[in-house]
């Protein structure tokens, strides 16, 4: 449990209440796979500006489930937002993606989503 997520700020934010917890968590996985998708097909596109909205959208929940890659998310963020058309982001993004469904699949467990 909380190997590739932590709950430190998800509890804090509830105030320990497992019921609010669990929605969290069951929001971060409706919502963080969908905009990782999206992000993934709009780098491969060179679609700067969904790459942008996709990345900025992921960051407060990516923050608040301390997955350890925001600062990266940010790079991939602003790749995106100043369409750095000279620097290749994939490597940024796997890092993301990895850390995505690396969390999706322990809170599936850890929750029994």
């Amino acid at each position: 449990m909380e190997q590739h997520y932590k709950l430190f700020r998800v509890r804090e934010l509830a105030d320990n209440d497992e019921d609010f917890i669990t929605t969290l968590a069951e929001a971060f996985l409706e919502e963080v796979p969908v905009d990782a998708e999206r992000l993934k097909k709009a780098v491969a596109e060179k679609d700067y500006y969904n790459a942008y909205q996709a990345a900025h959208k992921m960051k407060p929940t990516i923050d608040l489930f301390e997955l350890g890659v925001l600062d990266i998310l940010i790079e991939v963020q602003d790749w995106g937002k100043f369409e750095k058309k000279d620097l290749d982001i994939t490597s940024q993004l796997d890092i993301v993606i990895s850390a995505v469904d690396k969390a999706v699949e322990e809170i599936q467990t850890d929750f029994n989503l």
